[in-house]
């Protein structure tokens, strides 16, 4: 009897754990869209005044980059593109560069993710590696696929006659069911702060990252350590086995999982905790982060789509054919990102200041600064 009651003991332990990981789960992804939600207020509108200063394709990159990272979602900026180029407002040649930025932008959640893992240098070695390979991969890509765009349009002529193909189709439209569940809990909480009127209406925002940076870190800390216990010793081998052990699963989950969830940012950061917990290696994760990459597309071709028209979608189209370009030229050359992302963590853990400095300077000081200087 005593067996038998330790064996209903660990299952209800185990499915309490597991009811603790979802919440805690859910409690990270609201995380994410308050982050996303507070940069809106006073990121969106700034993001789409940058569109009129493309004439220049380094100064459209580097839009790309800062006004993703204002929104957090490279989603929202891609969208945007669409509708601009759809409305005529933006050509395609404009909007291509600052498609490759939203890539480079996006990563910028997984690496604010990896700083809940700090305190733990090995812990913070392994999650700020993983982080960061995406940052790689997208930066890679970036300075071999933009010098070739500049000077042959390929990706312009390609996603134009793929575009035209497609120009008779309109109106398709998904929406995530995460995000249905997690994005009211983000605006409601802002709503709350703002109504309580104890803060200004531009102070608003600050408040809510503050509180998202909380959560996140609140979440984090826990679900890496429910992770270790649910995990390690228990479905391990599955982890390595099925999902992460065959390159080609790996990429097919970043890519459904990325698509089903409408956001690169949530399906790569879920990611780190299990490779700062040590159950995954950046290795492994790194055809996953190529998966999401295209999975992230499915936004701005499903408001491609809607908008019915060909030059919207041919932006849509562009920003694929960017990404699987970068991986066919960095899929089999990636110990390349993966030694940038080893060293840059050696360099990480030798100091808290670095990855913060890292994060300001890459994601918002230098993109700012140059785009101000070529204004």
């Amino acid at each position: 009897m005593r067996g038998l009651d330790s064996i209903i003991q660990q299952r209800e332990n185990v499915f309490l754990r597991l009811i603790a990981l979802v919440a805690l789960v859910y409690v990270f992804i609201v995380s994410i869209q308050l982050f996303g939600a507070s940069f809106k207020l006073f990121g969106e509108g700034f993001a789409t005044g940058l569109f009129t200063l493309t004439s220049n394709p380094l100064v459209g990159l580097l839009i790309g980059v800062l006004s993703t990272t204002l929104v957090q979602s490279s989603s929202t900026t891609t969208s945007l593109v669409v509708s601009l180029v759809a409305a005529g407002t933006l050509n395609l040649e404009g909007a291509i560069p600052i498609i490759m930025g939203a890539n480079i932008g996006t990563t910028v959640t997984n690496t604010l993710v990896s700083l809940g893992h700090i305190s733990r240098k090995e812990e913070f070695r392994r999650a700020f590696a993983a982080s960061t390979v995406h940052d790689m991969f997208n930066l890679l890509a970036v300075v071999v696929i933009l010098p070739i765009q500049m000077a042959t349009g390929f990706l312009g002529r390609f996603s134009e006659a793929l575009a035209g193909s497609f120009q008779n189709i309109g109106g398709f439209q998904f929406t995530s069911p995460l995000k249905a569940a997690t994005k009211p809990v983000a605006k409601g909480l802002l709503t709350v702060i703002k109504d309580t009127g104890l803060f200004g209406e531009n102070v608003v925002p600050i408040i809510g990252c503050i509180l998202g940076l909380a959560l996140l870190l609140m979440a984090l800390r826990y679900i890496v350590n429910l992770l270790k216990g649910l995990i390690l010793g228990r479905v391990e081998n599955f982890f390595q086995r099925y999902l992460f052990g065959n390159p080609a699963y790996s990429f097919i989950l970043g890519m459904m999982l990325t698509t089903f969830v409408q956001s690169s940012s949530i399906s790569t950061s879920i990611a780190i905790p299990l490779v700062g917990a040590g159950i995954l290696t950046v290795a492994q994760i790194f055809p996953y982060t190529l998966g999401s990459n295209i999975g992230t597309t499915t936004t701005a071709l499903l408001a491609g789509l809607a908008t019915g028209e060909p030059a919207g979608l041919a932006v849509a189209f562009a920003h694929l054919l960017f990404n699987l370009s970068g991986i066919a030229i960095f899929w089999p050359l990636s110990r390349i990102p993966l030694k940038m992302a080893d060293l840059l963590a050696g360099f990480a853990v030798r100091s808290k200041l670095i990855p913060i400095l890292y994060i300001i300077i890459v994601f918002y000081a230098l993109p700012g600064a140059f785009i101000f200087l070529m204004r």
